[in-house]
This record gives structure tokens, C-alpha cells and sequence, in this order.
């Protein structure tokens, strides 16, 4: 039940801040301007991730109080969210923020969650039954480049309308869901809570949007759900269980890919923004916004489902 009220609270947190923050982004000029490189053709208000993360980091402090994973989400997203305006400040104004000072703060929060102990802990052999503990320093370099890396990842997607709220709801839908069969019950009241959040959002971010969450809320979204993942699924991991956050993740990890390799053939920059993900593919081939993000929430829910089968039938 408490699993419900967290999801509930943070969804209706979301769809109260959102409007508010909207409203507040057209006031102060804090608006996503029409590129060549992006889709929409005029101005949109910026700050949806400040709501997001408020209502989230509200509602997990309600249920679950001052422990080491809500300090983890709290403290960790804040100093993505406040690197996120910045950076999105700089978009309001046409400007590029340095690469170089995004890098380091994302590095910095990608190692916060070893302070605390949540890391990648090791694996259970599933020939001989037997668990493996990673030496310290393995575990603390796996943990760091799955933060690090999820934190980048949901940022290359949001791209589209909707797609990175939606593609986000689902996944972490997918993690409270193998929370709960593992008896994670802490794990479980973060991704409610999360899931609320996104919801909420995505009501005002579907097609046409009428508020983004820009960096502020992409590399928030993505903090949490790989900290989630570490503390939840990773935890004590099989190798099923190590399958359910790649799967459940699988669109963002897949888009990284493809993207990544793209940029090496082509001797670009592995982080000089291009229209080569697979939302702009998917349109380029004549999907619309909608089609386009569709069609990526169908492979989203695969991918989840897939997962929760793996878990259900083996665990």
C-alpha cells in the first residue's frame, strides 16, 4: 500500500509543480529555442525537471525519511538538477555550456552512491549456485560507469516529445516490480515514487509538449534509475536479475550504441550533439513525432516485459 501512496503523492506533486514551473520558465525567457538540430519550431519552456525532481525527492522523503538511499537520490540528483539549469539556462540564451564542468559534476554524482555502500556487489555463479564477491575496486569501477553512463543516456534520448518521461515511467515501473519479488522494499518505494513522477510529467510532455524537461531532469532521471538499479536488481545479483535493469533499459542502452558506433565510423566527437539517434532515424524514415515515440514505447515494453518474465519464471 505504502508503495501506492508514494507513487500517488509524487504523481500528483508532479502535476501541480509542472504547470507552476512551466508558468515561471515563460516569465523569465527559460525556453528551449528552435535549433537546425531540433524538432520543435518554437520556444518551450525548460524547468519540467525541477518538478520532477522536487516531486519525487518530496515524496521519498515522506516514506522513507533521511537513510542512505534517499540522501543518495536527494543530494545526487540536486547537484545533476542544478548543473541541468545551468546548462539549460545557457540553451535559453542560444549559448553552448562547457563540456568540460558537466563532465566533472557528472563524474562527482556518478561516485556519490559509493559513499554509502551502494554498489555492485558481485553474482551468483549459475552453474554452481555459488556468489561471487567483485574485489572493492571492481565493484566501485562498475558501479561508477553504470551511473555514469545512465546518466547520459536518458539525456541523448529526451529528444522527442515524451519519449524519455515515457520511456523512464516504464523502466521504472520495471525495477519497482523486481523491488518487490526480491523483498527490496526501500528500492521499491524509490522507483514508485520516480514512476509517479514521470507520469505526472508526461501528461504535460506528450505530443504537442508544452513543457521539457531539458538536462535538469534527463540526467536526473537517469541518476535515479541507475542508482535503483545498483541498490535493487544489481544487489546480491543472478545472472537474471543483472538482466532486468538492461532490458528494462534497453532503448536507452541500445540508442547509446548505435549512436556511439555512428560517431566513431564517422571520426565525430563521441560527444558532439548530432541528429543520428534512433528517434531521428525513425523520422527521417517518415514516422511523425508520435509514430516515432509509439513505436519506442512498444520496444520499451518489450523489453520490460521481457525482463519481468526472466525474473518471474526463474526466480
Amino acid at each position: 500500500m505504502v508503495y501506492w501512496l508514494a507513487a500517488v503523492s509524487s504523481l500528483v506533486l508532479s502535476a501541480l509543480f509542472v504547470p507552476m514551473f512551466r508558468k515561471l520558465a515563460l516569465r523569465l525567457g527559460f525556453v528551449d529555442r528552435p535549433t537546425k538540430r531540433k524538432i520543435h519550431n518554437k520556444p518551450i519552456p525548460l524547468m519540467g525537471g525541477t518538478a520532477i525532481y522536487l516531486s519525487c525527492s518530496l515524496a521519498i522523503l515522506a516514506f522513507l525519511g533521511l537513510q542512505p538511499l534517499s540522501i543518495t537520490i536527494v543530494a545526487g540528483g540536486g547537484a545533476l538538477v542544478l548543473t541541468g539549469l545551468l546548462d539549460d539556462a545557457f540553451k535559453s540564451k542560444g549559448k553552448d555550456f562547457p563540456v568540460w564542468p558537466r563532465i566533472i559534476v557528472y563524474a562527482a554524482v556518478a561516485a556519490f552512491p559509493l559513499l554509502f555502500d551502494i554498489v555492485i556487489m558481485g553474482i551468483r555463479n549459475p552453474a554452481s549456485g555459488v556468489y561471487i564477491n567483485f574485489p572493492d575496486w571492481s565493484s566501485a569501477i562498475a558501479t561508477f560507469i553504470w551511473i555514469f553512463a545512465l546518466i547520459n543516456m536518458i539525456n541523448f534520448i529526451d529528444g522527442v516529445d515524451g519519449l524519455a518521461s515515457g520511456v523512464c515511467t516504464m523502466a521504472a515501473t520495471t525495477l519497482l516490480i523486481a523491488a518487490l519479488v526480491k523483498g527490496q522494499n526501500d528500492t521499491a518505494l524509490v522507483a514508485a515514487s520516480l514512476a509517479g513522477a514521470s507520469i505526472g510529467f508526461l501528461a504535460y510532455n506528450f505530443y504537442p509538449a508544452r513543457i521539457f524537461m531539458g538536462d535538469a531532469g534527463a540526467t536526473f532521471l537517469g541518476y535515479t534509475l541507475a542508482v535503483v538499479a545498483v541498490d535493487g536488481a544489481f544487489k546480491k545479483a543472478t545472472f537474471i536479475t543483472v538482466l532486468v535493469p538492461l532490458l528494462a533499459l534497453g532503448v536507452p542502452i541500445m540508442d547509446t550504441a548505435i549512436v556511439m558506433t555512428r560517431r566513431l565510423l564517422s571520426g565525430k566527437g563521441l560527444h558532439v550533439a548530432d541528429k543520428m539517434h534512433t528517434h531521428h532515424a525513425l523520422m527521417r524514415w517518415g514516422l511523425n513525432q508520435v509514430q516515432t515515440v509509439s513505436f519506442l514505447y512498444l520496444i520499451a515494453a518489450l523489453f520490460s516485459l521481457l525482463s519481468l518474465l526472466l525474473l518471474l519464471t526463474t526466480g
